[in-house]
């Protein structure tokens, strides 16, 4: 504690401790250019944060969103509708809007000085002085960090923000796309009940025509007990569509936080469509927009920002305080002293950083923490890129399987059926060829649908990669 002897002289001692305090000594420090941290505003909490870089794709929050209006807007049970909602109403997106919010407001605060302390004490047995009783002291502190370590905290504080936003942009693509996938799942299910009660009535009237036959001895009881053994495989069949889409339908309501009994339509057409841009442009799209790539490089910009706070701790912090001790006027009158006059008193403490090791390891723990998200980083990329490539080589697969079902095998699979009715009609073959003809027709039908299906699931999951909606062209013809 320093006591009050000279005004001017002591006034001049704090300021220079709060020059040191505030300007941090560059001059014998050098910082790797690859540590030399960015710096960005603080962002408000009234609209999403505006990420640094231009490459992070903002979407609205899910939190501000109406229900009610989403689903009075749109038809029930669409694609976007289902899309809105869960992007609304997902509770993992709910939990990182909580969290992203919450890493906001830590930005606001971590950056501020801590709380002035205030203390007194009360002398039991008051302190005889010349100049009288003292029978208290109060005391007010403050104590004041390095600055540029609050404000390099502070910055931390805001990459660590725009990482969780960026993740919460990760995630409602990764929720899209999972609705998309169901969605797509839906129709196909829906395909496949439609063919198999479609070749139910096929059966029926085979069927149908073998009992005629036996009317006429032209046919035997085993042709009726072939095609009714068909018929029961195919309700079998049957079942299991149903059960599958029971089960898709509720990860759909799941995924979209409503119960998991809720009915949902699917669509009656799904054109599909191939992506207008090449491998190396979804590959750099990928690259610049994925949001979770976007969330690795401001973990990066953090960990640097991290660096800087552990530099920074080597720093000594500085406490300031004033006391103030009320003092009685009860001795007799002094020509040395002032009888009666309360005295106060300024004061600095600093501390002293020496353990040299400790501070040592802190930084060397900032700095590894740096090197592995700039590793992530760089795993992320090359992650992504693969998977561009493997979803682009998807597409095209199911894009030609479709085709060559929609223009060869398919038209060849029914002209085979309806020539083989003709002729069990008139005798020429066996019941057994017919039924064969319906089998192969079956699985073929089911097969295009599922290309088709795979083909609009590999573009859903494209878009995810490549954290952007990108045009598609009319590809293949629906029969």
């Amino acid at each position: 504690m320093l006591a009050l002897g000279s005004k001017p002289v002591l006034s001049t001692t704090l300021l220079l401790l709060v020059a040191g305090c505030t300007t941090p000594d560059r001059s014998r420090e050098v910082v790797p250019a690859y540590l030399e941290p960015e710096v960005v505003e603080l962002p408000t909490t009234d609209a999403p944060a505006a990420s640094p870089s231009p490459l992070v794709q903002t979407a609205s929050e899910p939190m501000h969103t109406d229900v009610a209006l989403v689903a009075h807007q749109l038809p029930a049970d669409s694609l976007e509708e289902l899309e809105q909602l869960a992007a609304v109403q997902n509770p993992r997106l709910t939990r990182l809007y909580h969290e992203y919010q919450a890493s906001l407001a830590k930005s606001r605060y971590v950056d501020k000085l801590p709380d002035p302390r205030f203390g007194a004490n009360v002398f039991g047995n008051p302190i005889q002085t010349a100049s009288g009783s003292q029978r208290a002291n109060m005391t007010f502190s403050q104590a004041v960090p390095w600055l540029s370590r609050l404000r390099a905290d502070e910055q931390r504080a805001i990459f660590e923000a725009y990482a969780i936003h960026a993740e919460m942009e990760a995630e409602r693509l990764r929720v899209q796309a999972a609705v998309r996938t169901n969605w797509y799942r839906l129709y196909l299910l829906d395909k496949q009940i439609e063919i198999a009660q479609a070749n139910q009535r096929l059966l029926n009237s085979l069927i149908d025509v073998a009992n005629a036959r036996i009317s006429t001895g032209a046919a035997s009881q085993g042709d009726v007990l072939l095609g009714t053994l068909e018929l029961s495989q195919l309700e079998e069949r049957l079942l299991g569509y149903r059960r599958q889409r029971k089960g898709v339908e509720s990860e759909l309501n799941r995924l979209v936080a409503r119960d998991s009994d809720a009915s949902i339509q699917s669509a009656t057409l799904l054109p599909p469509g191939m992506p207008e841009l090449d491998p190396q442009q979804l590959t750099a799209l990928a690259v610049e927009y994925q949001p979770e790539l976007e969330a690795a490089r401001m973990r990066t910009h953090a960990t640097r920002w991290g660096v800087e706070v552990s530099r920074l701790m080597r720093r000594p912090e500085f406490v300031f305080s004033a006391s103030y001790y009320p003092t009685d006027n009860n001795r007799p009158p002094s020509t040395v002293v002032d009888v009666g006059q309360d005295p106060w008193a300024l004061g600095a403490q600093v501390s002293i950083p020496i353990w040299h090791n400790k501070y040592d390891a802190i930084e060397d723990e900032a700095k590894w923490k740096h090197q592995a998200a700039h590793n992530t980083v760089e795993e992320l990329t090359d992650r992504y890129e693969s998977i561009v490539l493997d979803l682009v080589a998807e597409v095209r697969r199911a894009h030609e399987t479709a085709m060559l079902y929609n223009s060869t095998i398919l038209p060849q699979a029914r002209q085979t059926l309806a020539a083989d009715q003709d002729s069990y009609t008139n005798g020429s073959v066996e019941f057994d060829r017919v039924i064969r003809d319906y089998r192969n027709l079956l699985t073929l039908e089911v097969g295009y649908h599922q290309a088709i299906g795979d083909m609009a699931t590999a573009i859903a999951k494209l878009r995810q990669a490549a954290g952007a909606d990108f045009p598609l062209t009319p590809a293949v013809p629906l029969p």
